[in-house]
């Protein structure tokens, strides 16, 4: 693995946006400093972690040239810094149907689901428990709907969203399955999703990374 002693990433352990990064940094086999950020205690509201990141979010990377946010800016910044492995394959339109695929989970599944969210509709819309689980369900299956379908039309083999390796989109796309089991989602009509991410889940880097 290699040294980088610039790098530190700011995580909460079941986040899926730090999973992310952490599968990526993992994959690129770079090593970092990592700060706990808890969120369930308040953490990244508080004034200091705010001046590091003034969304209140994790992750965070601090490196030697700057400070970036959003898991996937991080990513791709790993990707253009530390090429090789890569995490994007080497054509316009494959490179494209990677992003689209992460692009999918990380816009279209997460942000609906994202603790910040589901606190509202406790705190403010007054849902119970049973309410707040049927939304998370409700946008889980419509976004693992498209992204299945996604899959299909790109001929995915199962093992891996596109190709015969690990890219940007099993990085996202695995963390958003963990959480989905830890909420009871059902996955029978996701059989592709299901056969990726156990393949990837238990490959050494994405169990370094995982909660």
């Amino acid at each position: 693995m290699s040294t980088n002693t610039d790098l530190q990433l700011y995580s909460y352990y079941r986040s899926s946006a730090a999973y992310r990064v952490r599968i990526a940094l993992g994959i690129k086999q770079l090593s970092y400093h990592q700060l706990p950020i808890n969120l369930l205690s308040g953490e990244h509201r508080q004034p200091k972690y705010l001046q590091t990141n003034p969304g209140g979010l994790v992750p965070t990377m601090t490196t030697a040239e700057g400070t970036l946010t959003q898991s996937l800016a991080i990513i791709e910044y790993l990707e253009e810094r530390y090429p090789k492995p890569s995490l994007l394959p080497k054509t316009p339109m494959s490179r494209a149907q990677v992003r689209s695929i992460a692009l999918q989970v990380a816009m279209d599944i997460h942000p609906l689901n994202n603790p910040r969210v589901t606190e509202f509709l406790g705190a403010t819309i007054r849902f119970n428990k049973m309410q707040k689980l049927h939304w998370y369900h409700h946008w889980v299956k419509q976004g693992f709907s498209a992204v299945e379908n996604n899959l299909r039309a790109i001929s995915s083999n199962g093992r891996y969203c596109l190709g015969d390796a690990v890219t940007m989109a099993d990085a996202c796309l695995i963390p958003q399955v963990y959480n989905a089991l830890r909420f009871d989602c059902p996955m029978q009509d996701y059989p592709l999703i299901s056969a990726i991410y156990s393949h990837c889940s238990g490959l050494a880097d994405f169990i370094a990374a995982s909660p």
